[in-house]
């Protein structure tokens, strides 16, 4: 069984830093990369950052400079800081996990982040 509860979003402004927090609760211990998706109203979901087990990051280039996707084992928290949030960034933000062994996918419920003046 596999739970992910996101926090951290919020409102804020242009320019602004918001930092988002997952923590996942695993039955057993997996290997597995960690994302950030996010979906802005009408458009499609999309990866934002992913992490694997040994800490090597992919960021889409929409946000690459101003995100950084980082994971914490001991605390099984995976963290997205955003620095320089521009409207555009404007999503649900969903905290994912892919396990290495079995691809399955597990899905956070998602924090709303609004970036507005």
């Amino acid at each position: 069984q596999v739970e992910m509860v996101e926090s951290g979003g919020g409102l804020v402004q242009p320019g602004g830093s918001l930092r988002l927090s997952c923590g996942v609760s695993q039955y057993i211990f997996a290997l597995n990369t960690l994302g950030w998706y996010r979906q802005a109203p009408g458009k499609q979901r999309e990866l934002a950052a992913s992490i694997t087990v040994s800490g090597l990051t992919n960021y889409a280039d929409s946000v690459k400079g101003r995100f950084t996707i980082s994971r914490d084992n001991a605390k099984s928290t995976v963290f997205l800081q955003m620095d320089k949030l521009k409207p555009d960034d404007t999503a649900v933000y969903y905290c994912h996990l892919e396990s290495i062994l079995t691809g399955r996918d597990y899905w956070g419920q998602g924090t709303q982040v609004t970036v507005s003046s």
